[in-house]
């Protein structure tokens, strides 16, 4: 009877003991790198601002904005400098992404953000708009997003918008594209004629 129960006992091995202390310390430093990444982005993001702190501040809503043209509803996903998809612009707020209401008139774009500054864009300072899939820190599928393209004192932005209707999107291309061309066209013959007028005085 008794090599059967030596057998048995040797059989019948304790289980590990967990090892704690390294599993603590292990926990504990992650959440240290983690926490120190995110104070890296967070001076990142200072500093960026500070770099753009030249930039205006940004236009507020007319007393009377114009007619509604156009009106969406969807999200805000930050602005970049225009051509350059991952050179992102966070002075002024226009780093915050968050829920927007967009519209139209003949006056320009309102830009509505519900948590952030809402800011408007004259029908003078539009350049134009396209579709595309990305804007710094979003990739969407192609045509996903809504870059608008505007120019806000000595720098073009664009700044990308996503409808809840992404249908839509084709539509404001189109309407900013031709408010764009029109204003532009005004301008240009207002200048013209401005200085055939002043080149008429002085002679």
């Amino acid at each position: 009877m008794i090599p059967p129960l030596i057998h048995l006992a040797e059989a019948q091995k304790s289980a590990p003991v967990t090892d704690w202390a390294a599993r603590i310390s292990w926990v504990v430093g992650l959440l240290v790198f983690v926490a120190f990444v995110y104070w890296l982005m967070r001076q990142g993001w200072k500093w960026r601002g500070t770099l753009q702190g030249d930039l205006p501040e940004l236009p507020a809503t007319p007393e009377d904005p114009g007619k509604p043209e156009l009106t969406l509803s969807g999200r805000y996903h930050g602005s970049t400098t225009a051509g350059q998809w991952l050179d992102r612009i966070v002075a002024r707020g226009l780093g915050t992404r968050s829920r927007v209401e967009l519209t139209l008139t003949d006056q320009g774009l309102d830009v509505v953000r519900p948590g952030a500054q809402d800011f408007f864009v004259p029908a003078a300072a539009l350049r134009g708009a396209r579709l595309d899939k990305g804007i710094a820190g979003k990739v969407l599928p192609e045509g996903g997003l809504l870059i608008v393209t505007w120019r806000h004192g000595d720098k073009e932005i664009d700044s990308g918008f996503r409808s809840d209707r992404a249908s839509e999107h084709p539509a404001w291309v189109a309407a900013i594209d031709r408010l764009s061309t029109t204003e532009h066209s005004i301008t240009e013959h207002h200048t013209s004629t401005t200085e055939h007028t002043e080149t008429e005085g002085a002679r």
